[in-house]
């Protein structure tokens, strides 16, 4: 019954993950507005939102337009429900598992957000930002992959300076915006989340992955060096990365 409470959880989460995921580009409240249809505009009944059923019930369609709804609402409410299961299936519960579920709520409406609209809000890296620096002095750094406050800190401000770095330099080159400074405040969030020597690994991981991904559209030519690429998801997926090697890559820099 502990998982399937933490899987219901996650995906009652998933289910509000998706409704900052379309409100926020788009500057509305994300919590007085009710939910309604994109399409028709008609509010949803509440025995139309239950998440991950309400999908699969109604057949992925708007009850009163049956416009398609966009299979990406099923994914975030499942992959919400999983992280949430998995989280609590190795770190049970404790205050390290309530950080990486907030981190993880975070990263999944960032990551769509980008993907979708090449943008990540302020409201949303500022945020991490400073849980991330807070909860520096609330965790026991010999415990656990969270730095000490010291580590934290240095671990913001690189982050940004070092997506900054590069910014400015490719313009020089180029002339032109080679990164948004959307990804530099992603990257000094994770600094401050865990700390400076994560930073080199998450960029490694993430390029890797970025460039794995983007070989086959370069090779078939539907994209080139040119085409902008949102490059917040993959410094998600190169956190991600990092915190399943922690165990190994300290053991390799000891």
């Amino acid at each position: 019954m502990f998982y399937i409470t933490a899987f219901i959880l996650g995906s009652i989460w998933g289910s509000f993950s998706n409704v900052c995921i379309n409100r926020i580009p788009k500057n509305i409240s994300i919590l007085t507005a009710r939910s309604f249809c994109l399409s028709c505009n008609k509010k949803i009944n509440w025995y139309d939102n239950i998440p991950l059923l309400s999908f699969i019930i109604l057949k992925a369609k708007c009850r009163h337009c049956s416009t398609k709804i966009n299979f990406e609402y099923f994914l975030v409410e499942l992959i919400s429900a999983i992280n949430f299961l998995v989280i609590f299936y190795f770190f049970g519960l404790t205050f390290e598992s309530l950080l990486l579920i907030i981190l993880s709520v975070f990263f999944v409406i960032i990551f769509f957000i980008d993907l979708r609209h090449f943008i990540i809000p302020n409201e949303l890296t500022f945020s991490l930002m400073a849980l991330g620096f807070i909860k520096s002095f609330l965790t026991n750094p010999s415990l656990f992959i969270f730095p000490d406050y010291v580590q934290s800190l240095i671990g913001g401000v690189t982050g940004y300076f070092v997506i900054w770095f590069i910014i400015f330099i490719y313009k020089k080159l180029k002339n032109i915006e080679g990164m948004g400074l959307g990804d530099a405040k992603l990257l000094s969030a994770l600094g401050f989340w865990f700390g400076w020597i994560a930073l080199p690994f998450i960029l490694i991981f993430s390029s890797v992955i970025a460039l794995v991904i983007a070989i086959p559209s370069l090779i078939n030519k539907s994209k080139n060096m040119r085409t902008q690429i949102p490059f917040g998801p993959y410094l998600i997926l190169g956190c991600l990365f990092y915190l399943f090697f922690n165990d190994q890559i300290i053991k390799f820099l000891s």
